[in-house]
């Protein structure tokens, strides 16, 4: 049987969905970033929240909420060395 997945408080939705490289031929990977994955980066890296703080602002624990951050960053590192279009997703 799978876990429930608990809905997470999202306070700010993304001014712009999408990020593209310039100077890359061709058409780019996409990375897609969760929202919750984006409020973590805000959270976390933004508004400089501690974690324990960040996730009662999600209204997840603080050990999910660290786990959000961290696929949130490898998401965005892979998409800035390899050049990739980061996607803001709902």
């Amino acid at each position: 049987m799978a876990n429930h997945k608990k809905e997470r408080i999202i306070k700010n939705n993304p001014r712009v969905k999408r990020f593209s490289p310039r100077g890359y031929r061709g058409r780019p990977d996409i990375v897609r970033i969760a929202l919750d994955e984006f409020e973590s980066i805000r959270l976390a890296d933004q508004q400089e929240l501690k974690n324990l703080e960040a996730a009662s602002c999600m209204g997840v624990s603080r050990q999910t909420f660290e786990r959000i951050l961290k696929k949130a960053r490898q998401k965005i590192a892979e998409a800035i060395v390899e050049g990739k279009i980061i996607q803001i997703e709902e």
